[in-house]
């Protein structure tokens, strides 16, 4: 009589089978455990959460005088603000935080122990993106209510302006995280993510008339933001919140929907194809 002896079974490297239920169930606990990870951060909840409304606070309050307006019509410098600052929370929750976030755990080794476990890659970004998305939409929410309540901005009643302000945000955010996510193999270490990330997002957000009125920017700088997706966000962004006189401030006089999806779509499409020829768990020339 003989007998058997199973070999036990040996995890000898990450596999890319894909088991949907199990992926999405730890796709949703790691968005819990980002959404945790993030408020513990003091500096990522002050220069990406909240700063946002920092900014608005400080800018409704300096020009609190000066009204902004244009074919008769006048808004308070809280009211101007509010789209940029929409646009800008987008661009600092997804492609600022993502960048620096996985470039430290990138370095610190965090990520090259997620290569030694079972734990699905789509996982890993569920969580990521997912995190992202929930830490926006409360941030989104945060700064909308700060302008309402103690600026007195008028909000939109049209349903269809609501309609619009989702799938921007939906499309912005998405756009965000995923560049964050390619952004992230450019910093070598984790300490020089800060350096190389914020001041791109800072040059960005000047430039795509979030500081600074789109329309008074020189035109050669309007074509060259037209290049990247925050002047399209905050484009998408004005079309909500400001009343339809403001249009013939854009740069082709009129909000540009269609724009407005093509270009921010285009980059999350480059933005993917980025994330695959770029991502690593560990750097090639560590």
């Amino acid at each position: 009589m003989s007998t058997t002896t199973s070999e036990p079974k040996v995890f000898t490297g990450r596999s890319y089978g894909i088991n949907f239920g199990r992926t999405l169930t730890l796709g949703v606990s790691r968005i819990k455990y980002e959404v945790r990870a993030y408020f513990r951060q003091g500096d990522s909840v002050f220069f990406t959460f909240l700063f946002p409304v920092v900014m608005l606070t400080i800018f409704s309050l300096a020009f609190s005088e000066q009204d902004f307006g244009t074919g008769g019509e006048t808004l308070t410098a809280a009211a101007f603000y509010l789209p940029g600052m929409l646009a800008a929370g987008l661009l600092l929750s997804g492609l600022q935080n993502m960048a620096i976030d996985i470039a430290m755990e990138r370095s610190d080794g965090t990520l090259k122990r997620f290569a030694g476990t079972p734990l699905p890659i789509m996982s890993y970004f569920i969580g990521k993106i997912g995190g992202v998305f929930v830490t926006g939409v409360l941030q989104a929410t945060l700064v909308i209510l700060v302008a309402s309540v103690a600026f007195g901005v008028e909000l939109p009643s049209e349903p269809s302006k609501w309609l619009t302000f989702a799938w921007v945000f939906i499309l912005g955010v998405s756009t965000s995280a995923v560049l964050g996510i390619a952004l992230s193999a450019l910093p070598r270490t984790g300490k020089s993510a800060t350096a190389v990330v914020i001041p791109i997002a800072l040059v960005l957000q000047f430039i795509s008339g979030v500081y600074l009125g789109f329309s008074l920017l020189p035109e050669w700088l309007q074509n060259f933001a037209s290049a990247f997706p925050l002047k399209w966000m905050a484009q998408g962004m004005r079309e909500v919140f400001l009343p339809a006189s403001f249009e013939v401030l854009e740069q082709s006089e009129s909000w540009n929907l269609s724009g407005v999806a093509i270009a921010t779509g285009l980059w999350l499409v480059l933005g993917l194809i980025a994330t695959r020829l770029t991502f690593r768990w560990i750097r090639k020339d560590s």
